[in-house]
């Protein structure tokens, strides 16, 4: 189908006259990434049409939810992250226009339509400031999720806070925990490359899970009486022994916050230890997104959360198989993973 945007019917780039665009896709089959081509996306009056610059790939919801799957994954829930420049906009649209910068919540593809004028609490579309590169900008999501992570974990200056996991979600809990709250904060993990990060992103002190026992490293940074929180941020495959590890880690009276997803196995709550400490599950108040929202991209406009100095590997959306492959069998060597599209 072509696709020609009219002017009496949006404001759109005049060179805009194409048949179709490419996309990431997960067919049938396991471990299946390909590129399709398939027609331009259609606009409505209250949406905008976005060229894609730089997508991220987000190991845990990607991988253990769409790329390890046997069967096929519908293309919307192929991705969330992504930057890109306005090309078109619908005629009830008025607070965006061709050429702005943007950052949207939208599936791996070289062009997308996002909500831009209906009311909604959570915003699909936002401004990226020009402080903000494209690769920082698509980061923009799980920063602002951090942020209200964050939040509800209620952390203060007498806090320490440990954080069991820097991976794309951990290290931006911590740095937002850093740059929000003044507490301390001592980063976990169990691969080396990941430790190091965690170092020079600013956590006051890292903990090599591989190499000592986080449970008494923890308890003896803090006196033998544990953390006043313990974010877990583990997920997959080890969030189980994770969660048990957080449960004794964490002080009486305090916090366990569980961010972690995709075990799929039951998560060992112990009564005895749990007796007497507070247990929330990923908890985001949706009313506050809004407001989340704006405050990523503020600490991604001022480096509170260093998003560019995340990124391991870049690959050409041509590549994309080889990027997921990467993220699945040497999960040791990398941390954030991004297609380029231009």
């Amino acid at each position: 189908m072509q696709i020609f945007l009219e002017l009496s019917e949006t404001k759109a780039h005049e060179s805009l006259w194409r048949d179709n665009m490419k996309r990431v896709a997960k067919p049938e089959g396991r471990y299946n990434i390909v590129i399709e081509e398939v027609d331009m996306p259609e606009m409505t009056a209250t949406q905008v049409l976005v060229n894609t610059k730089v997508t991220l790939i987000s190991r845990g919801s990607e991988i253990w939810r769409r790329y390890v799957q046997p069967g096929p994954i519908e293309h919307r829930m192929m991705g969330y992250s992504l930057t890109g420049t306005i090309e078109a906009v619908g005629n009830a649209v008025t607070k965006f226009a061709v050429g702005d910068r943007v950052a949207v919540v939208a599936p791996h593809a070289e062009y997308v339509v996002a909500e831009a004028a209906a009311p909604s609490l959570r915003p699909t579309v936002v401004h990226l400031p020009e402080t903000v590169s494209f690769e920082a900008g698509t980061f923009w999501p799980l920063t602002t999720s951090s942020v209200l992570w964050v939040q509800e974990c209620g952390a203060s200056s007498d806090d320490t806070l440990a954080i069991l996991g820097q991976g794309l979600v951990g290290s931006l809990c911590m740095q937002t925990a850093k740059s929000d709250t003044g507490a301390r904060v001592i980063a976990v993990d169990a691969l080396p490359l990941r430790c190091e990060f965690a170092k020079q992103l600013g956590a006051d002190a890292v903990v090599n899970a591989k190499a000592e026992d986080p449970v008494a490293a923890v308890r003896n940074l803090t006196d033998g009486a544990g953390a006043d929180i313990v974010m877990e941020a583990v997920g997959g495959r080890s969030g189980a022994k994770a969660f048990e590890q957080a449960q004794d880690m964490v002080k009486s009276g305090g916090l366990i916050h569980i961010i972690g997803l995709y075990e799929d196995e039951p998560l060992p709550l112990n009564s005895s230890k749990i007796m007497g400490r507070r247990l929330i599950g990923g908890y985001l108040d949706r009313g506050q997104r809004p407001a989340g929202s704006e405050h990523a991209l503020q600490l991604l406009a001022e480096r509170e959360v260093q998003a560019e100095k995340m990124i391991t590997h870049r690959f050409p959306f041509i590549d994309a198989a080889e990027a997921f492959s990467l993220l699945y069998n040497r999960l040791g060597e990398t941390l954030g993973v991004v297609l380029i599209w231009e």
